[in-house]
């Protein structure tokens, strides 16, 4: 699969690089996480977000013209999130077509710079 992702990415200029997106969530961080819980779900989300830090370290390294970088969607109104949403602060819920949109605006935007990074919906950084 690499093979075709960096015929794919073109040079290497911010144009031309693949970009592989990947869906986490902010539970993930665990440098943002106060709350504890969601063992199974954090500790899944974490592995992900370790998975891609990872290789784009190596793409990096290698110059290849892909950007791998992740995403939260935000609390979108799922089946998952049903359980959740009385705590979710008004305006914070989100339908899906909101949430794409605002995440395909991220994927559109990426840059070589971006790289390795973790994103918010709303275009801000996550920590690690």
């Amino acid at each position: 699969m690499w093979p075709l992702l960096k015929v794919g990415g073109g040079t290497g200029t911010d144009r031309d690089s693949a970009i592989v997106a990947s869906i986490s969530a902010r539970v993930g961080s665990i440098g943002d996480n106060r709350l504890g819980g969601w063992h199974s779900y954090r500790s899944s989300k974490s592995a992900l977000n370790q998975l891609t830090k990872t290789v784009s370290v190596e793409f990096a390294r290698k110059k290849d013209p892909i950007v791998c970088i992740l995403l939260h969607p935000g609390t979108v109104d799922t089946d998952l999130s049903k359980p959740f949403q009385g705590n979710v602060p008004e305006g914070k819920l989100f339908t899906k077509e909101y949430s794409v949109q605002k995440l395909l605006c991220i994927i559109n935007n990426a840059k070589k710079s971006d790289n390795g990074k973790f994103f918010a919906w709303d275009g801000q950084e996550i920590p690690w």
